[in-house]
């Protein structure tokens, strides 16, 4: 266990745990960092690891890409149309392509970057075996880390970074969840 956070964002689904999330990397990314010296990261390196966003055909959201946040590289990882015996709320899941785009964001951001994301732990992403393994090493390094957590899942990976000593888990709801981003964003610094 190491000095810096480890700072779970958990609420129920569409309740804004990406978006708090986002906007704590804004602010973090505009101030150019948290080491307000000119450390070791180029600008582009302050923050890795990997996004999740929705895939929206037609004004609909038919799926879900997982997104290295260094390079841009998008993987489709549940999808209307992605036929798989494993399917999660009408969505087909392709593990590979956490595999693929997600464990690789992940790697390559530990120890190259000045805060870790990894959005989101839950029910698409810990599918892939490699995907929990890489998060599990990831959490072994001292690093500012920010995670989004998928509130009911009881998935181990889950619940060992539930039951950390290092780990600040805080709530979206609708009350906090404008002011939510700037506590992030304290802990942090």
């Amino acid at each position: 266990m190491g000095i810096n956070p480890k700072i779970g964002i958990t609420g129920l689904p569409r309740s804004g745990k990406s978006a708090v999330l986002q906007k704590v990397v804004d602010m973090i990314s505009e101030e150019g960092g948290i080491k307000k010296t000119k450390g070791p990261y180029p600008p582009e390196h302050v923050v890795g690891g990997m996004r999740c966003e929705p895939v929206i055909e037609n004004g609909e959201r038919v799926g879900y890409a997982c997104v290295n946040i260094l390079t841009g590289e998008r993987g489709v990882m549940a999808h209307r149309e992605i036929d798989s015996r494993n399917r999660i709320l009408g969505f087909g899941i392709d593990p590979t392509e956490v595999d693929r785009v997600g464990v690789p964001a992940i790697m390559d951001s530990i120890g190259n970057c000045e805060i870790l994301v990894i959005d989101e732990v839950g029910k698409f992403t810990v599918e892939s075996e490699g995907f929990v393994n890489v998060v599990r090493l990831a959490l072994q390094h001292d690093m500012p880390t920010i995670l989004t957590l998928h509130k009911k899942s009881r998935h181990p990976l889950l619940q060992d970074i539930r039951r950390r000593d290092d780990a600040r888990i805080l709530e979206v709801t609708p009350v906090n969840r404008a002011l939510l981003p700037y506590k992030i964003h304290k802990l942090i610094q």
